[in-house]
């Protein structure tokens, strides 16, 4: 029985964990990164003292949260570069990017903050705003992407992305997904007239008044 007990609190120990980084990403997607460690302890089912004991600080447990996310985000700049249209990789990357954003808005507030203690974190995002700055270059000198286009307009369309609010994640994916191609039509040197995605009804429609009063 004793020899079975150091497994079985090493068990604990990590349902523990995985629990606190679900509850993380679930609140920081809602109400973004300033929700206290308590709110994600309480959601977590865990003493704040357990959490604290995982993760020192709201930084750690930040970075730690949205690690699957920064690879992914990585392996979509990846296949942007690799492909041998440079303006095709590019609105790849602003489809995928966007998509990857809306489906956890947790994840753009992390990028768009500094951790400068998280250097594996932070090694990460620089990268991949610097493949998509050369992604860009490519994009311009192949006469497809507006001259006067910078990487902060990236970062504009994440932030952009981030606010839209929807009824599911079915609407809300629909929604980022015309927002995307909006954006990359803005972006092209010479905007073309490819039809947009289906419109995602974020609104209910407006009421029609009563002829007969």
């Amino acid at each position: 029985m004793t020899d079975r007990l150091p497994h079985a609190l090493r068990s604990d120990a990590l349902d523990n964990r995985e629990r606190i980084l679900e509850a993380a990403r679930a609140v920081f997607a809602v109400d973004g990164l300033d929700v206290p460690m308590r709110v994600v302890a309480r959601r977590a089912g865990v003493a704040p003292a357990t959490l604290y004991r995982r993760f020192p600080t709201k930084e750690i447990l930040v970075t730690e949260a949205f690690t699957e996310q920064m690879y992914a985000c990585r392996g979509v700049v990846d296949e942007g570069l690799a492909n041998s249209d440079p303006w095709r990789g590019f609105c790849l990357v602003i489809e995928k990017m966007c998509e990857l954003h809306a489906r956890d808005r947790g994840f753009t507030a992390a990028l768009m903050s500094t951790f400068p203690k998280a250097v594996d974190f932070e090694a990460r995002r620089e990268y991949a705003l610097r493949a998509i700055d050369e992604l860009a270059r490519r994009a311009k000198e192949a006469g497809r992407l507006r001259r006067d286009f910078v990487l902060d307009d990236v970062i504009l369309v994440l932030m952009a992305n981030s606010g839209i609010h929807a009824s599911s994640p079915t609407t809300q994916l629909n929604a980022s997904r015309r927002f995307a191609a909006l954006a990359i039509s803005a972006f092209h040197a010479s905007p073309d007239v490819s039809p947009l995605p289906p419109v995602a009804r974020l609104a209910p429609p407006a009421s029609v008044p009563d002829p007969a009063g």
